[in-house]
């Protein structure tokens, strides 16, 4: 797997998730199955099955942001080119079939944010690979489940 950029922020919050997954949430859970344990025969006993199911979910979305955290590198944003796109960056583009105009900033994973008024995007997401490396007034084409879009890109920061 290629390593992906990330900013410092987001290499602080995953591992920060990592921290409080393995340190709050694991320990409640070993409590919960020791306490379903104790209530008996562990064949009919549906809350120690659950529990440990439970821990089986969390142990893997543990093992799912390691993962994904070793496959970052730390890159600082200020060092990147200013007029290209790419991470860090955040674009403008306007859709060439109705003249909406929405902004995007390239990011790494963990770092994402579709509900932001300029949508933070993973930089190796769909649109994030599309527009990677375009330049003020380069046409980018993406094909969507909703169909081809053409997308123009009218500003870089």
């Amino acid at each position: 797997m290629e390593r992906e950029p990330i900013s410092a922020e987001g290499y602080n919050k995953l591992r920060e998730e990592i921290r409080r997954l393995e340190d709050d949430e694991m320990p409640k859970l070993a409590v919960l199955i020791a306490d379903a344990r104790a209530e008996g025969d562990l064949r009919e006993n549906a809350e120690y099955h659950g529990q440990r199911e439970n821990q089986g979910r969390m142990q893997a979305k543990i093992n799912q942001l390691k993962s994904r955290l070793s496959h970052c590198v730390i890159v600082d944003k200020a060092l990147m080119p200013k007029d290209v796109a790419g991470f860090g960056s955040i674009v403008m583009l306007k859709d060439l079939s109705n003249g909406k105009k929405e902004g995007y900033e390239l990011v790494g994973p963990g770092e994402e944010d579709y509900d932001a008024d300029i949508m933070k995007i993973l930089l190796s997401g769909p649109l994030g690979q599309a527009i990677q490396g375009k330049k003020l007034g380069d046409v980018v084409e993406l094909t969507t489940p909703r169909g081809k879009r053409k997308l123009e890109v009218t500003e870089v920061k």
